[in-house]
């Protein structure tokens, strides 16, 4: 089991980053550090606890979440109700890998999330030198697109991987494979229209019926 992605939530409403702490940690493979409200904090914290992800507010009761991001060299998300363009911009141009605009659902995180993951996967293998495939596939990722071609071909090959182990939900093969329930779930359902995988139902005491895959 690899260790969680340790990941600070710089923000100064302590009700948000509370929010935002609880999701990070109910996320499989993410652990949220103690989150901190403004800019010298982050810095302390960032040298201290040595963070993988920075989740960011922009205005900060002494500095610019942008700014603190940048300084850092450590990947960030900006998370901001500052929607207007030159904001979004000068985010994207300090090297975010993502911008969400708030308020925004609990499921905007948990995909992006989940996205930053399988990027991190990606760019985590021992090859001495990345193939043009390799780093689209990771920009793609990173940035939460829509796979196309070689892309979606890897992501299905690693959904197909992940049930190597034995049976598995939807959200046990996204776990294992680094990406999006709802990736795993899409690709899951074109792999069984194929005959790749085999789906069956497992009732429970109460509510709708889990599909199980597993390769036949």
């Amino acid at each position: 089991m690899t260790d969680p992605i340790r990941t600070l939530i710089v923000d100064d409403d302590f009700r948000v980053s509370g929010i935002h702490r609880d999701l990070v940690d109910a996320h499989p493979g993410f652990q949220a550090l103690p989150p901190v409200r403004d800019a010298a904090s982050a810095r302390r914290a960032i040298a201290e606890m040595e963070p993988q992800l920075l989740l960011l507010d922009v205005y900060l009761p002494d500095g610019d979440g942008i700014e603190v991001g940048r300084e850092s060299g450590v990947d960030r998300f900006v998370l901001s109700a500052a929607a207007d363009a030159a904001t979004v911009r000068r985010a994207i141009g300090s090297g975010a890998l993502q911008v969400i605009l708030k308020p925004f659902p609990p499921n905007a995180l948990h995909d992006r999330l989940s996205a930053y993951a399988r990027f991190r996967n990606l760019l985590a293998r021992d090859e001495t030198a990345l193939a043009q495939d390799d780093v689209d596939r990771a920009l793609a990722a990173a940035r939460g697109g829509i796979e196309q071609g070689p892309a979606r071909d890897e992501t299905r090959r690693l959904v197909l991987a992940a049930l190597a182990g034995g049976e598995a939900s939807a959200a046990e093969a996204a776990e294992r494979a680094g990406v999006s329930r709802a990736t795993a779930q899409r690709h899951l359902a074109a792999l069984a229209a194929q005959g790749a995988v085999a789906v069956s139902l497992r009732y429970g005491s109460a509510g709708r019926p889990e599909h199980r895959y597993r390769r036949p």
